[in-house]
């Protein structure tokens, strides 16, 4: 059985701390992208760790509809263009949604 290179992804997170440095809030979504380094150490085999990629996806891809749509739709019925920041984040969220789905799937066994 060989490792998922998903985990690679994990190293991606360092670039959260371009927020720090610069006060950009904007760059704090990127820490989502360390929960991908829990699958370096994954169990099960391809099989199952596809099946739980896919269900992760799933959570996220939801999630992300849901929100862009309601800030979206936010954004044009108010008018509150000093809302395009945050709204912008939703998508990290969801990367972070996807992370902990999967942390949560892959423990639990299926």
């Amino acid at each position: 059985m060989r490792k998922s290179n998903m985990g690679y992804l994990g190293l991606l997170g360092f670039l959260g701390l371009l927020g720090l440095v610069t006060g950009n809030f904007g760059f704090y979504g990127f820490f989502g992208f360390f929960g991908f380094l829990s699958t370096l150490w994954g169990k099960g085999s391809d099989e199952r760790i596809e099946r739980n990629i896919n269900r992760a996806c799933r959570n996220a891809f939801a999630f992300d509809t849901v929100t862009s749509a309601f800030s979206l739709a936010y954004i044009a019925a108010f008018k509150a263009v000093e809302a395009w920041p945050m709204a912008l984040t939703f998508p990290f969220v969801g990367i972070i949604l996807f992370a902990f789905s999967y942390i949560y799937y892959d423990r639990r066994g299926d």
